[in-house]
């Protein structure tokens, strides 16, 4: 499923037109964005965690030249489903 497809399944489901079901999809995205750029994390009961991962730096390899390298750090954005999406993906 692509945005235009869950905007349009959205829209369907709230009865929103899809104008507003696509505000309301790209509001989101904007505050759950700013909210792990501060550092901080959205729980969606139920439905999962996002959050930010950081990485500390660490030698690595070139995989073409096998020489080491430095990888910096960083942090990355992740997602941790809760139970009940869990449950409902596993069929219980």
């Amino acid at each position: 499923m692509n945005k235009t497809e869950l905007v349009s399944a959205i829209a369907e489901k709230s009865g929103l037109k899809k104008i507003e079901a696509e505000k309301a999809l790209k509001a989101f995205e904007e505050v759950v964005t700013a909210e792990l750029v501060n550092g901080n994390e959205v729980r969606l009961v139920g439905f999962g965690t996002f959050d930010v991962l950081e990485r500390a730096a660490h030698t690595g390899r070139n995989p073409q030249t096998k020489e080491p390298m430095e990888i910096p750090a960083s942090k990355a954005p992740r997602f941790k489903s809760g139970k009940v999406l869990k449950d409902a993906v596993n069929g219980r």
